[in-house]
Order: C-alpha cells, then structure tokens, then sequence
C-alpha cells in the first residue's frame, strides 16, 4: 500500500470521531497554510495479536524504520518511534503498547477478556491500523474500573485500534510560527487545549514544543445497552528546533509525552 494511502485511510477513520481535526486544518488552510503531519499517534495492548511486535513488521512494510523507545512508567507504557526511510515528509508514527500486567487484577481480568477475542492472525496488512475495537463492547462498569486505574487503557477498549491523534507541523506553518500563536489561534476560536504542565509541553531548549486540544466526544454503546459519552481522539501540534549539529530534533521527550496522553482523560 502506499504510504499516501495509508494516511488517507487513517485521516478517513480519525476525522469520524475527532471532526475537530478537520475543522482546525481547514482554519489553517483558509490562511494560505499547507498543513504538514509531523507524526500520528497509535495505542496498542501488549501480550496480545496487536502487540508492538505483532504490529512494527507492517509499518517497516511500508518502509519505517524504528529508531527510539521509551519507557512510562507512571502510565505502565512502553512506546517506539519510527520514521520512514526515504520520503522526508511522511508522517512520523509513535506506537505504545499498555502494559497491562502492571494494572490491579481487576483491569488486567478485563483487558484478557478483550484480548482473548482478538484472532490470533488479525495482523495481515495496514488496515489493521484502521481497524477499530476487535472484540466485542465492554461493559459499562468494566470500562469505568479501567477509566480508575488507566485512562489509557479504557480509551483502548472503546476506540480500539485508529489513529489516537494526528499532529500539526508547526515548522511547516508560515502564519503562525510559534506555538504560543498557534494555542492563541484556536482558544480564539473555542477550543479546549490539554493544560497538563501547562499550555506548552516542552522548551526550545528541549529542542520540541508540543501542545494539543482535549479530545472530541463521541457516544458509545457498552455491553449492556448503556451509553456514555466519552473522550475519542484529539489533535496536536509540534514545533521542532535546531539542534546544536545544526539539524532538527526529530525523536519525542517522555515528560512531555506523558502529557500529552492526558488529552483523552474522560475526568477533563
């Protein structure tokens, strides 16, 4: 599949629960802006079919390499990043997986129920990117337990496997060159931005700048026929600097990272 394929089908299933995303770039782009994605984010459970293992051989098929992992220990994550080989502009992907042994025995009774669902081949190309929950609906107070002791993993269990965010490019933004302006731009415009840390996660010399808007809401349907609405997907911005060799800081912090997971939190 070509990558351009890939990302449309991704942006496709994205924009469905988080239409902010589309609304923010068409703002950009009704200055004169060509909105550039600087990564896109995907959520994941270890020990499981859609394992960070299972799921790394098919973005190297689509010509990634890995070349970065981090540890959260505060969230019970680890994550790896990857960037493709030979097209500079092609979006950056972050993957973490939950590590759900970590979690009190009630959560992790609840993700093996889940994951027991999931076939053991489900991984046979791309659109397992797009996929979407692979098991059945949670019950409503299973789902409240994991919201309790892993936000992260109750968005996983109602969201399943979609792009958790997508990310603006602030460097490729000629209107709005700094992210002050660009968080300035949208709370003008109404929209609710992630204040974990701040406004701002990171510094320049840090070498990047990150800030995003809390995630959309979309209604959900749980086991039982309950319905709730809960957090969905959210939109990010980044803005890259110099590094002393001269070239851009293309990885990711995790201290400004475990911020960021906190724009789907279904308490904000």
């Amino acid at each position: 599949m070509p990558v351009d394929q890939f990302f449309a089908s991704l942006w496709d299933t994205y924009t469905e629960v988080a239409p902010q995303a589309q609304r923010i770039q068409a703002l950009f782009e009704q200055q004169g802006e060509q909105v550039i994605n600087d990564h896109i984010a995907f959520r994941t459970f270890a020990n499981s079919p859609i394992a960070l293992e299972k799921l790394e051989p098919v973005l190297e098929s689509l010509g990634y390499q890995a070349y970065g992992a981090f540890r959260f220990d505060s969230k019970h994550l680890k994550a790896r990043c990857y960037k493709h080989e030979s097209q500079e502009n092609a979006p950056k992907i972050f993957l973490s997986e939950l590590l759900t042994e970590e979690l009190p025995e009630e959560c992790q009774t609840t993700i093996d129920r889940l994951v027991a669902q999931i076939p053991s081949d489900v991984v046979k190309g791309p659109e397992i990117f797009w996929s979407k929950c692979l098991w059945q609906p949670i019950a409503e107070q299973d789902y409240l337990t994991l919201v309790e002791h892993s936000e992260y993993a109750a968005w996983l269990s109602t969201m399943g496997m979609q792009a958790n965010h997508f990310t603006v490019s602030i460097n490729h933004l000629n209107k709005t060159p700094t992210i002050e302006q660009v968080n300035q731009l949208l709370m003008d415009e109404g929209y609710t931005l992630n204040q974990t840390g701040g406004l701002v996660k990171g510094s320049p010399e840090l070498f990047l700048e990150q800030s995003s808007t809390m995630a959309d809401k979309v209604s959900v349907t749980f086991a039982g026929g309950e319905t709730r609405v809960i957090p969905s997907c959210f939109y990010e911005f980044a803005l890259r600097h110099e590094q002393p060799n001269g070239e851009l800081f293309d990885s990711f912090i995790e201290g400004n990272a475990d911020k960021i997971f906190d724009s789907t939190n279904a308490s904000s």
